[in-house]
């Protein structure tokens, strides 16, 4: 049976990705099998998870997932027994809606019965952690707070004053991590840089798992894990699969795939075949249907309008088959994409959109996608929950059918979004899961 445990904080910001990444690097240092998830909709957190544990990190989500998806992959293929589940934002953050369905990392660790590592920035305070702490620990029955970890102390006597202060609130304090800019991550407009450009990744791993050994108390994390919940039978996958054999761009340009999707995909019997565009890589014709999925197209604008051999191909495969492009994908389906410079390149022109990264105005949220049309989604009238996080916009919308409306957790109808044309179809909307009764 899996064994896990959810590190978590009062605030983004307070270091929970690093302190996540430092526990899967001692772990795997220590030779154990172990794999990582990471709540709520996020693409970047997860691909360092991968990078520290050798096997795909999954998204779970409480809002966008049903309960019985959410329990098979927590539960996983029982190779990898430990799981370590990273948090989004504050432990108690989320949505307004049911308990238990709201989006918060709380609603995983009640359902799943995973105890909390907290993390606490304590840059600026010292014993007043002690109170942050206790308010944790009481502030919900279902959700027990293990242990806690300390982040950018400033000092040995910074880091003591805390930790007595909390450990006499009754809660063990399981190490602290010291102030240091050398644990930094560089970052772009969506997160961090993607873990695959972080060309000295190996070494700053190695370093944190050898941090971990010395400043955090692994034998305590690994004794604070608990039997995870059952996973249910027979679950429906995440998306039905678009097609049997399905072209799916992938590198630094179209990286954006939530894994768990992918997996649901092959459960169903579907192959996928990656392909590149940044390589001028055209969909393999042996494929039935091509997904573009999200990620930094506007980085590689110039590129991927003059890889003529992904354009044609792209364009010859559209003539037969599905193809969707989801938020990147949907940008380079389009007529045209200015870049950040304000150099408007052409793009693949099956759809009749125009969308500026130089015109930047932030779009994130949950949504709720009502489907107008048919598409490589599903059929009209099907409903999906994900979500939208981009900085682009569209600036010319084309005169293409819309694909789904679309609404935000709290139920405000946000209005039509997206194209449809022929076989093809885009929008911004990142699909997490389908609704299922």
């Amino acid at each position: 049976m899996t064994r896990g445990l959810m590190i978590a904080a009062p605030r983004s910001g307070s270091g929970k990705t690093l302190v996540t990444l430092a526990v899967l690097a001692a772990l795997r240092r220590r030779g154990l099998a172990v794999r990582a998830a990471k709540s709520g909709p996020d693409y970047i957190d997860p691909g360092f998870h991968a990078a520290c544990t050798g096997t795909p990190s999954l998204n779970l989500d409480s809002w966008a997932m049903p309960p019985a998806l959410l329990d098979r992959l927590a539960a996983g293929d029982g190779g990898e027994p430990l799981l370590v589940v990273e948090a989004a934002m504050g432990l108690f953050d989320g949505v307004v809606g049911p308990p238990g369905r709201r989006g918060r990392p709380a609603d995983l660790a009640a359902r799943l019965g995973l105890p909390v590592l907290l993390v606490l920035d304590i840059a600026g305070q010292s014993q007043s952690a002690a109170a942050v702490a206790r308010g944790f620990a009481l502030h919900e029955r279902e959700v027990r707070v293990a242990g806690v970890v300390l982040n950018r102390a400033g000092s040995a006597r910074h880091r003591d004053g805390a930790a007595q202060a909390i450990e006499a609130a009754g809660l063990p304090v399981m190490g602290c991590l010291l102030r240091d800019p050398a644990l930094a991550l560089p970052e772009r407009h969506l997160g961090l840089v993607q873990a695959q450009e972080h060309g000295g990744l190996g070494a700053f791993l190695d370093d944190l798992a050898a941090r971990a050994e010395d400043c955090l108390d692994i034998d305590a994390i690994l004794a604070a894990m608990a039997p995870v919940a059952a996973a249910v039978e027979g679950v429906p996958p995440a998306l039905p699969p678009p097609g049997q054999r399905i072209a799916l761009a992938r590198d630094d340009a179209f990286s954006f795939l939530y894994p768990h999707v992918a997996q649901g995909w092959r459960r169903a019997g579907a192959e996928l075949v990656a392909f590149s565009p940044l390589a001028d890589e055209a969909p393999p014709e042996e494929c039935d249907s091509c997904w573009l999925p999200g990620g930094y197209p506007e980085l590689h604008a110039g590129a991927l309008s003059n890889n003529r051999r992904f354009i044609d191909g792209l364009r010859r495969f559209a003539a037969t088959r599905p193809v969707h492009g989801e938020c990147g994908g949907y940008m380079v389906l389009g007529a045209a994409l200015e870049d950040a410079a304000g150099v408007t390149h052409p793009m693949a022109a099956l759809l009749g959109h125009v969308t500026s990264f130089a015109r930047r105005r932030l779009a994130l949220g949950y949504r709720v996608a009502t489907l107008l049309r048919p598409s490589a989604l599903g059929g009209e009238g099907t409903m999906l929950r994900g979500h939208e996080f981009h900085y682009a916009q569209v600036t010319e919308p084309g005169a293409d059918t819309p694909l789904a409306r679309l609404a935000d957790a709290a139920g405000n109808d946000l209005g039509a979004a997206g194209g449809v044309r022929g076989r093809v179809s885009g929008s911004f909307f990142h699909a997490i899961a389908a609704t299922m009764p």
